[in-house]
């Protein structure tokens, strides 16, 4: 798996309003941050194209005007930045690229292969970026110009995702030694520019709209027109800042989960190289300095930098000649890392290192990096998260930043997945609750709480059934039949209740040991965790089965044991057991199952979602668990419906033998109703909020 990186300048691009200068041994150069791609680029009209055949002397005025910032806008960002590593540092595996005289006389207002250059949108190190017209399709085209080498193209080209700058092609000018690579253009600038405002922005400010404001202030320069009635836009702008952070987030772990499947990796996230289309949908670009393991003759070492600021422990032990890390033992997780610098960045409005105190020498700029990066994150910064970061964010980003690349997530599918949790309200207080809460309290009583919501619902079902059988069947018999139906059920009570508990505690092993472990700080696999998980949405019905299992034994055995100790038993006393058994085994099904479903998951099954990604088969149980607590809700309700019905069957006399158990019976099982209702409708909430956290749906 590889990255890539870039640098560029943002004059609405990636590279000089980058917040640190990229370094690489590329052979391939920055492109602005603004300067790229777009999922579908704009409709050219007639009248466009006649506007755009001629750039006016104002049009000129404006780009060199633009250019010029950018200049200064570098020059302070430089400054900003801190150390960078160069070509006179030998102690470092970092070079620059070479000059090349052709690139720097390309201006706008030129005509470059089949492309009418109309604006500049940035520059950097490596390559230019402009807003050009393709002649022959009639449209409008973020082009680069950079030197003739490196494997840019070739990677992206093996990249079409909704995440990542969408390249059409390139044009090779070999007179000039330089290369033309055309791609889709986006108008909202890059998160550079965002990342400027939240800095000069109070938290309290800080929402969702603050990115579309700087996306609309950048449109209006480059006389684009704001989109209406976009349902991203609204959704961006109901969300906080933190809420916007993860759903900026979501997004580019998917690009790199994209981009790692096959083989590419990026080196470089830094805020200068992810473009933002209209509605401030992020996209991934300059992949400069990204290895792919696919292009041939590539190599992780040929093409290899990055921006220091942002770059993994590993990286930064690969820029020194001095440790023994390479650029080959980079993966996936070193884009994480990167990617968790630039989020917390942005939530923040600085990274969470003190970067400020490193020398200006590189090679002790890049120690002391690498020094603060070996380490966790200082309580000191983690006080800078706003006061509305949710727990489940902060634990997100802090597992992006572990300094040992096997503590991160191992995949952007992961991250995705985790970003989709912080981004729903109710799955987040689940998986994450508040320190205090009774939920966090209770996990660690979960065996305690599962025998109590089994054993009490089935203890007043075995007093109902008792009373109810006593006094109907049992007070007409013998004594001494009465005496062996007590020896009866003494012993199907003996083996009944440690066989259940054997069966129940067999099937709870791992709801029961695996989040213990996980408390203790111990580690599972992935088939492991997925079992518990199963095994956690089975619980209730698992419960169901053993228990009602052996009411239904038990209400076979008593009648026929008592036939063979005692003899003559009437035919009526069946037909009491029967029904009291449907009585029963009601309460035996509908109560525990609610209870035992609601804890596991309200409590346990929150608690192996961080450890490990969901498979689609999550949400598939999750979707059943929820069509079967239906069907328990039925059988709850007909608990007092089946006490009432089975009076009915009675003689008079009868009835005033059991007329108050019966009246316990209905009354308790209406107010029993209620509270499992309630149950079942925070069920159903929690578990449409974890199927939605856990489905691989496409974000927008």
């Amino acid at each position: 798996m590889t990255r890539g990186n870039g640098s560029g300048r943002d004059g609405s691009a990636a590279g000089s309003d980058s917040a640190e200068r990229t370094v690489g041994v590329t052979n391939s150069e920055h492109e602005s941050s603004e300067a790229t791609v777009a999922a579908g680029p704009p409709t050219v009209t007639a009248e466009q194209t006649r506007s755009a055949r001629t750039i006016t002397a104002e049009q000129t005025a404006l780009a060199e005007q633009t250019a010029a910032a950018e200049q200064t806008a570098a020059a302070e960002q430089t400054a900003e930045a801190g150390p960078t590593v160069t070509a006179r540092q030998p102690d470092t595996l970092i070079t620059m690229p070479p000059g090349n005289a052709a690139l720097d006389d390309v201006e706008v207002g030129q005509q470059v292969d089949d492309f009418d250059l109309l604006m500049s949108l940035g520059s950097g190190a490596f390559g230019r970026v402009f807003l050009a017209r393709q002649r022959s399709m009639q449209r409008l085209v973020a082009v680069k110009i950079s030197h003739d080498k490196g494997n840019e193209p070739q990677t992206l080209a093996k990249l079409d995702h909704d995440y990542i700058v969408r390249v059409f092609d390139q044009r090779l000018l070999a007179d000039r030694e330089l290369r033309l690579l055309y791609m889709q253009y986006l108008p909202g600038g890059t998160l550079l520019r965002v990342l400027r405002r939240v800095r000069v922005t109070p938290e309290q400010e800080r929402t969702g709209s603050l990115l579309l404001d700087v996306v609309d202030e950048e449109m209006r320069e480059k006389g684009e027109l704001r989109p209406t009635d976009s349902s991203v836009r609204d959704e961006i702008a109901s969300l906080t800042w933190p809420e916007t952070i993860a759903w900026l987030g979501r997004r580019l772990a998917e690009a790199l989960d994209y981009a790692g499947k096959r083989g590419v990796l990026h080196r470089d996230i830094k805020p200068a190289n992810i473009l933002l289309t209209a509605e401030g949908v992020p996209k991934l670009a300059d992949f400069n300095i990204s290895f792919s393991d696919s292009v041939t003759g590539a190599s992780p070492l040929a093409y290899f930098g990055g921006s220091l600021a942002y770059m993994s422990p590993e990286q930064l032990e690969a820029c020194h000649r001095g440790m023994p890390g390479t650029a080959a033992d980079l993966d996936t997780r070193s884009d994480i890392f990167a990617l968790g610098v630039m989020l917390w960045e942005l939530m923040c409005g600085r990274r969470p290192f003190q970067d400020e105190d490193v020398s200006s020498e590189s090679l002790a700029a890049l120690e002391a990096m690498l020094d603060s990066r070996s380490r966790d994150v200082d309580p000191e910064f983690l006080d800078q998260l706003p006061a509305d970061c949710p727990p489940s964010l902060r634990r997100v980003l802090l597992t992006c930043l572990a300094p040992k690349p096997e503590d991160r997530w191992s995949t952007g599918a992961e991250l995705a997945q985790q970003f989709d949790l912080c981004l729903n309200p109710r799955a987040r207080d689940l998986v994450d609750p508040p320190p205090n809460s009774w939920r966090m309290r209770l996990r660690r009583f979960a065996l305690p709480i599962l025998v109590f919501g089994i054993a009490v619902p089935n203890a007043l079902a075995g007093a109902y059934n008792y009373h109810h059988n006593k006094m109907l069947i049992i007070s007409n018999l013998t004594p001494e039949a009465q005496q062996s139906f007590e020896g009866i059920q003494l012993v199907i009570n003996s083996i009944a209740f440690p066989l259940g508990a054997i069966m129940l505690l067999y099937w709870c092993r791992y709801p029961l040991l695996v989040p213990r472990g996980l408390r203790k700080g111990r580690t599972y696999d992935r088939q492991t965790l997925a079992r518990a998980r199963t095994d956690t949405l089975l619980l209730g019905d698992r419960v169901v089965l053993v228990v009602f299992g052996l009411w239904v034994i038990a209400g076979i055995a008593y009648p026929i044991s008592l036939q063979l100790a005692a003899g003559n038993v009437p035919p009526g006393a069946y037909v009491h057991f029967i029904a009291s058994l449907i009585v029963c085994g009601a309460v035996s099904v509908a109560y525990p199952f609610f209870v035992v479903a609601f804890f596991a998951v309200r409590c346990i099954y929150p608690t192996l979602l961080p450890q490990d990604i969901a498979s689609s088969a999550d949400a598939h149980k999750l979707r059943g668990l929820d069509r079967r607590s239906t069907l328990y809700l039925a059988v709850a309700a007909s608990v007092p419906l089946a006490g009432v019905a089975g009076v009915t069957f009675l003689s008079p006399d009868e009835i005033t033998l059991v007329i108050i158990a019966v009246r316990i019976l209905c009354v308790g099982g209406i107010f029993a109703f209620v509270g499992v209702y309630w149950l079942f409708r925070q069920l159903e909430q929690d578990l449409r909020a974890l199927e939605l956290a856990v489905s691989h749906e496409t974000a927008r």
